[in-house]
């Protein structure tokens, strides 16, 4: 009889979501299992319980398809349940319902891709007799147990393509051109986008900001002859003093995402006199085809991870470490947040080239 995996696509929908369903179907027939896709995320698991059949047939333009065949959701039964560094137990019925369609499906394990808040839905249903395999996903960037996360490349990539447009117009006009991207709690996409688009100023979570920094530097800029300025700026950037704050490992609660670029071109209207635009690249960052990085990065996640289950390794993520791919618990996985050094290599390089953060 033909054993059975699961597989599902939990919290938001991100760049090569779809490879790594393809990677393990593809893998998964070639070893003998039978996969059945849950849709909606996690929610496909309670009943009527109804995943379909993927097979090798189905997964034709898979590889460089956005989005996500599945389906992904981060509401419903089991959303508001965790959060990053802060875990509340699901409703015991609800895990026994997961449980019990798990069970009534003969399957082996479940693949669960998602981020730091599903890899903590991952681990209660591990807890519950559910045989789990993580694989990582999170367009920031941000989950130290592995050196990179899928959807991060291409919207580093997208974010690079706006800042080459913005530029453009940026010089024609003289004008001062903010560009937000997303990076809640991190700044690894506007840090790697600003340097990699000749971004001006960088405003990143990691490193509180002052106005007065931000416009000295576009005057500096203005006095050097140059009469626009290209700024950068995570949506969970803070000017110092401000609702964001970093305590250890953990982020202040009070944090309030998004709205960030537009604060910023304000004051630097009023202080600087020049005209300002922002843009908001928003969910342009999570659509579209993946790049060939982010192909080839879902494409070896998906093997390994049905590899791992014919191996009988539970409760694991499969993880990228330099430049392999290795596996570690989901304990060890959730709830650590990887962030940009101040004083790393990256920041330091964009500083020696002139770029300003705004300390």
């Amino acid at each position: 009889m033909t054993e059975k995996i699961g597989i599902l696509t939990a919290g938001g929908d991100c760049p090569g979501l779809n490879a790594v369903i393809r990677a393990v179907v593809k893998a998964g027939q070639y070893a003998g299992f039978q996969t059945l896709g849950f849709k909606g995320g996690f929610e496909g698991l309670l009943s009527p319980c109804e995943p379909v059949e993927l097979d090798y047939n189905r997964m034709d333009g898979m590889l460089i398809r956005g989005g996500t065949i599945l389906g992904a959701a981060n509401k419903g039964h089991f959303a508001g349940k965790v959060g990053h560094g802060e875990v509340r137990d699901l409703d015991p019925e609800i895990l026994r319902e997961a449980k019990a369609n798990y069970d009534a499906l003969g399957l082996r394990a479940l693949i669960v891709v998602g981020g730091d808040g599903s890899l903590v839905i991952a681990r209660q249903l591990a807890e519950n007799g559910i045989n789990v395999v993580g694989v990582p996903k999170t367009i920031d960037n941000d989950l130290d147990a592995t050196d990179q996360t899928f959807g991060f490349d291409t919207a580093v990539d997208s974010a690079t393509d706006a800042l080459d447009r913005l530029h453009t117009t940026a010089e024609s006009h003289g004008r001062v051109i903010i560009l937000e991207v997303m990076g809640r709690h991190t700044g690894w996409i506007a840090l790697n986008a600003g340097i990699a688009g000749g971004g001006d100023v960088i405003l990143i979570p990691e490193i509180p900001f002052t106005f007065e920094s931000v416009t000295e530097k576009v005057l500096a800029r203005e006095k050097a002859g140059k009469k626009f300025t290209l700024i950068v700026v995570a949506e969970g950037a803070a000017a110092r003093g401000g609702k964001q704050s970093i305590k250890g490992d953990e982020i202040d609660r009070e944090v309030q995402m998004g709205g960030v670029g537009q604060k910023v071109a304000d004051e630097l209207a009023k202080r600087t006199g020049k005209e300002t635009r922002v843009v908001v690249l928003g969910h342009l960052q999570r659509g579209g085809a993946p790049t060939s990085f982010d192909r080839l990065l879902c494409t070896r996640y998906g093997e390994a991870a049905v590899r791992m289950v014919r191996a009988g390794q539970y409760n694991r993520m499969v993880a990228l470490h330099g430049n392999e791919i290795t596996d570690v618990s989901i304990q060890r996985a959730i709830g650590r947040r990887r962030r940009v050094s101040p004083d790393g290599e990256l920041v330091l390089s964009a500083k020696a080239l002139g770029i300003g953060f705004g300390d």
